[in-house]
């Protein structure tokens, strides 16, 4: 199969995919989108929203379709960090006593973190492994965690009693941090519709678990021009006070910009942007499209930042129109 075949079967099935998950989940189609590309980058997603808005059955309906083992994890103040890895226990085998490690729910290919942020930092900190490096370390010893493997955090940002901002350690760990908005009243029309009566939809499973990890290694094998790449650079060098591509407004009101996993963000979710576009080559629209995804939760502001008010996303958008680099594209 040559290369434009394998693109265009890569975007068919992404398309089977959205659009099953489409029969479930109402309205969104931009965060739909956004976390199939997380998930096909291989990388992690942070939803935030009030709740009632389906972030717990979007990700519920993504495994099932996909055919993938799936947990969910309720992040409470007194959660432990082995109730998500697992501990030993002692059992008796043939008249002698030993320990046997039981699996906890992180040994699953998706993971729902469900209000992840009421949970000690502790406890944050024990699905950090898992994330990055695919492993827990647990009963002495490094277990493997099956492929793929994807976790699905969420956060509610009106209810913040009892609960624990996230490292930034742990949210440079989420490749993209997502903004679920309210329905509005045609897409809440239809959730009626859909909810309340006696027929109910079914899932069907679209695509094969080895399908997934095939597709998740041919993102990887998309060119990307070294303009483009440098452009992504760029914008990320821009987040940075002390940096020589820092707009006034970062030194101003920042205090630490995104880590090179943002630039890994930008470029992979590009070249699955480039594949559902019909080509096999990165853009420099591809780039800018996820530049909120991948980088409002990795720019620290300072403390004058947090008094006037500063919100990241309108950062973010005042990098893209004064960085030198979008100038010259003009």
């Amino acid at each position: 199969m040559n290369v434009e075949e394998s693109a265009e079967n890569f975007r068919l099935d992404f398309d089977k995919v959205k659009n099953e998950i489409g029969k479930f989940i109402v309205g969104n189609e931009e965060i739909i989108e956004d976390v199939l590309i997380c998930l096909l980058s291989k990388g992690n997603v942070l939803l935030e929203g009030v709740p009632g808005l389906g972030k717990t059955y979007l990700v519920k309906t993504l495994s099932e379709v996909m055919d993938l083992s799936f947990s969910r994890i309720q992040f409470t103040p007194d959660l432990m960090p082995a109730d998500i890895i697992g501990t030993n226990f002692v059992v008796e085998r043939d008249g002698n006593k030993v320990f046997e490690f039981q699996k906890g729910p992180v040994f699953a290919n998706v993971i729902l973190a469900d209000e992840v942020n009421r949970a000690t930092p502790k406890t944050q900190s024990a699905l950090l492994e898992a994330m990055q490096e695919h492993q827990v370390s647990a009963g002495g010893q490094i277990r493997k965690l099956d492929e793929p493997f994807f976790v699905l955090a969420t956060q509610n940002p009106i209810e913040m009693e009892g609960t624990y901002p996230l490292p930034e350690a742990q949210l440079d760990r989420f490749f993209f941090k997502l903004k679920v908005e309210y329905p509005n009243l045609n897409n809440l029309s239809i959730i009626m519709d859909r909810t309340t009566k006696a027929e109910v939809p079914r899932v069907s499973k679209v695509i094969s678990k080895e399908r997934l990890i095939e597709m998740q290694d041919f993102i990887r094998d998309v060119p990307i021009a070294e303009p483009i790449q440098n452009y992504a650079l760029k914008i990320v060098l821009a987040t940075h006070p002390t940096g020589e591509y820092a707009i006034d407004m970062t030194r101003k009101y920042v205090r630490y910009g995104a880590s090179p996993r943002g630039c890994q963000a930008l470029i992979l979710s590009g070249k699955a942007r480039a594949l559902l576009d019909k080509r096999y080559n990165v853009s420099f629209s591809d780039i800018k499209k996820s530049v909120l995804g991948a980088l409002r939760h990795r720019i620290i502001l300072n403390f004058e930042g947090e008094a006037e008010g500063i919100h990241t996303d309108s950062l973010i958008d005042k990098i893209l129109v004064e960085t030198q680099c979008f100038a010259s594209l003009l």
